[in-house]
């Protein structure tokens, strides 16, 4: 009988602990989730505010990684567990609905990026001659995204071609890994300028700190950038109303506030940009 008893003691214990551990793992009614971003370097100013906005009006938190957006197609591709993926460009969500690795259909166009020149409070430099100012005899190194893998960088290399004066600094050029650390390279002093996006050039971080001119968008191939919810998701309910979220008055206002343009007003860049 004691055997017997000790037996049944034992098994109402580890029904007590599995009913624990399912009770731990399975979330309740209500409950926050979290979704993990994938987001593009120019964004990374706009989205902590983004972020804030989100979290207080939904309760949910965003776990946010910022890099190239060529990086994140890379790690994506070999199974890196992102929910929903928020490219400086419309070109690698498009691969990788190619490829089905995201939910069919949910790609989103969510904005629209811009060039700028940009130098630090204490440079000579004289802004008003454009990409111009770039072949001034005093600049020794100029600060770009590297454009194999970042569509700014790509869109800067197609404005210097387009002005023509590509192959006169192309040996001046310093690489940055993104948009983010390209900016850091002109900030640190380690180039003399620096061809940003404009959504890093506006935030108060950036602009207590530099100057900045806007590259005319006719120069280089239109930066429209792209949303997409990765197939392997498990939060496919709340990446689609994340994406939903993003095309809310309130955050059209915020992309807006930091240089990006919406789809309804891409043919409007040029004025709706900060000045």
């Amino acid at each position: 009988m004691r055997k017997q008893s000790r037996i049944s003691a034992t098994r109402v214990a580890i029904c007590v602990l599995a009913v624990c551990a399912f009770a731990l793992t399975w979330p309740g009614e209500g409950e926050a989730e979290q979704l993990t971003v994938a987001a593009a370097a120019d964004l990374t100013f706009a989205f902590k505010d983004l972020a804030t906005q989100y979290e207080k009006q939904t309760g949910n938190s965003l776990r946010v990684s910022y890099g190239s957006s060529g990086n994140f197609f890379s790690q994506i591709k070999n199974g890196a567990p992102y929910d929903v993926f928020f490219s400086a460009d419309i070109q690698f969500p498009q691969k990788l609905e190619s490829a089905g690795l995201t939910e069919p259909g949910t790609i989103y166009e969510y904005a629209a990026g811009t060039i700028v020149v940009w130098v630090p409070n204490a440079s000579k430099l004289d802004l008003d001659q454009g990409l111009a100012v770039l072949l001034d005899s005093g600049i020794h190194k100029i600060a770009i995204a590297n454009p194999l893998h970042a569509p700014y960088g790509r869109a800067a290399v197609a404005a210097l071609q387009h002005d023509g004066i590509y192959d006169k600094v192309k040996d001046k050029l310093v690489l940055g890994e993104d948009i983010a650390q390209t900016a850091q390279f002109v900030q640190s002093g380690n180039a003399d300028a620096g061809i940003l996006a404009l959504s890093l050039a506006v935030a108060p971080a950036m602009k207590e700190r530099g100057r900045y001119v806007k590259i005319p968008s006719a120069d280089y191939p239109p930066i429209i950038q792209a949303a997409v919810i990765i197939k392997a998701t498990k939060h496919q309910e709340l990446a689609e109303q994340f994406l939903k979220f993003i095309e809310e008055p309130a955050t059209v206002a915020l992309m807006e506030h930091y240089g990006f343009v919406v789809p309804k007003d891409v043919a409007g860049a040029e004025s709706k940009a900060p000045n």
